[in-house]
């Protein structure tokens, strides 16, 4: 393995093992698999049912709602490892295969980087999104995440199983936004060190903190339909001008052509990447796929509460159709898009050009993305529009965070109070502080890894709950209560869409 793999003294150390070889092989069934049910909810008879009853319909306008699941389950990883994750498989190639530095080494990390943000990331996004909204909005649950598995629990769900699910999604949450948060300080802290000079280390972080915490609360004050909502806008907007400056000053027909070409090897490879384990990949491959995949996937397990409850928020009065569509696919594609403008330029860079950026990603993940963009005129301009883009990822993912505490801990309290909010505002910036004073970002993060195989499990109830429901919910006849033989001669009797699903789950 390479040693662009090692180098990140904040971020967690890809290449050393993370949740381990026993627990690989659910991650990765249990990651495709939930692509294959968000699929086939949205495409059989299931997918016209709504988030909500009938006759409501979406709450945001289609652009404001993209913008807003984007920024929350995206945000400040994209400009992260937008430069970073490729020049980093193309100096260490994904599995140990092939040799670095070489255009198939380019060729395959911007496929691997395409595989880390692409579907699988998002499928477990949308599982547990679509999961809350559909219980909350169409069944009349609460907005806690035990909610979800009332098909299952019974009213279990209001007791010690019940109490336990909730209150590990808040802690989760809360230590998942918190890292988040103080790896987005070390991140603005470098840019500014890298463009203005500013000094670096722990003041101009606790500084940058202190700011942001008090532009995220105000923005939490303002309420989802002004200051998330404008903000996530916003995001779309810088992001957009950052790819286009790039396209304009860089080589915009290799990005375009790295763009199609590896959504091409994407699709091609897709069934072979997905169900890579460890058992044929060798010692070295096993290691990559463990620091790099299968990290990945324990890192998204962390993050889906706080995400997938906020995407249900902001997803009321779509149908599981429109649903799956706009967080499996559109947040995918432009991934896609910010990888190739970003990391094909860099590549392009390296390959082709005066090279230096693997050194400078071997050096500092930090400054990879400041490093690329000064290859070109009008450096200072683009690094200054990538801070302010980084700035607002990240109030914008503290804010929609703060919210979700606030509705978790308010017993789903679908507009929680200005009070509870900032409360949790606060904390998640002291938190973050905490964390950066003890130098203890990358242990939180291997706690992250470890708490994401009962996460596992729990998707995958929370699936066969939804499952359940759907069904009862598309075949009004069917009634939980029924015994298996009722309920399949009920099935059977039934024909026609699905009715006005009235019947309630209990909120206690």
């Amino acid at each position: 393995m390479g040693r662009v793999l090692h180098r990140e003294p904040r971020e967690v150390q890809h290449g050393s093992h993370g949740p381990g070889s026993p627990f690989g092989w659910v991650y990765i069934l249990a990651t495709t698999l939930f692509i294959a049910f968000l699929l086939f909810l949205a495409l059989s008879r299931f997918g016209h049912i709504r988030l909500g009853k009938d006759h409501e319909r979406p709450e945001f306008t289609t652009v404001s709602w993209l913008a807003m699941l984007f920024s929350a389950g995206m945000g400040v990883g994209l400009v992260f490892y937008g430069v970073a994750e490729p020049m980093s498989h193309l100096a260490s190639p994904p599995l140990g295969i092939g040799e670095p530095m070489t255009i198939e080494a380019g060729q395959r990390a911007m496929q691997y980087t395409f595989f880390h943000w692409g579907l699988h990331a998002w499928a477990i996004y949308g599982l547990v999104g679509l999961a809350l909204a559909y219980f909350q909005f169409r069944k009349g649950a609460s907005g806690l995440i035990s909610s979800a598995f009332y098909p299952l629990l019974g009213d279990r769900v209001h007791g010690p199983i019940g109490w336990t699910i909730d209150v590990l999604a808040i802690f989760v949450t809360a230590l998942g936004v918190a890292t988040s948060f103080g790896i987005s300080a070390t991140q603005m802290n470098s840019g500014l060190n890298y463009v203005f000079g500013l000094p670096e280390g722990l003041a101009m972080q606790v500084v940058i903190i202190v700011v942001v915490m008090c532009l995220f609360l105000t923005s939490a004050l303002s309420g989802l339909d002004k200051g998330i909502k404008y903000l996530s806008n916003l995001n779309m907007i810088l992001m957009g001008a950052v790819m286009l400056f790039v396209l304009a000053v860089g080589p915009r027909l290799f990005v375009l052509d790295t763009f199609v070409a590896s959504i091409g090897n994407y699709l091609q490879n897709f069934l072979a990447m997905s169900f890579t384990s460890g058992a044929f990949v060798g010692e070295e491959g096993s290691a990559w796929l463990e620091g790099w995949t299968l990290y990945y996937w324990a890192w998204w397990m962390m993050w889906v509460m706080w995400v997938g409850t906020f995407i249900a928020r902001v997803s009321r009065g779509r149908t599981i159709r429109e649903f799956v569509a706009g967080v499996l696919l559109v947040p995918s594609v432009l991934s896609f898009l910010w990888f190739s403008v970003l990391g094909g330029t860099a590549i392009n860079e390296e390959l082709f050009g005066g090279g230096g950026i693997s050194e400078a990603v071997a050096e500092s993940l930090d400054t990879a993305l400041f490093v690329t963009f000064d290859q070109f005129p009008g450096a200072a301009f683009i690094s200054l529009v990538a801070i302010l883009l980084i700035a607002s990822f990240l109030i914008t993912s503290a804010d929609s965070a703060a919210f979700v505490l606030a509705m978790l801990s308010t017993n789903g309290d679908q507009n929680p109070t200005a009070r509870m909010k900032v409360l949790w505002g606060v904390l998640i910036a002291v938190f973050a502080f905490v964390l950066l004073l003890a130098g203890g970002l990358q242990a939180v993060q291997q706690v992250a890894i470890i708490t994401g195989v009962p996460f596992t499990i729990l998707l995958i109830g929370m699936a066969v709950s939804l499952y359940k429901s759907v069904v009862d919910d598309s075949f009004p006849g069917l009634r939980p209560h029924l015994p298996g033989a009722d309920r399949r001669a009920a099935r059977r009797a039934h024909a026609g869409p699905s009715g006005d699903a009235e019947d309630q789950v209990p909120t206690g």
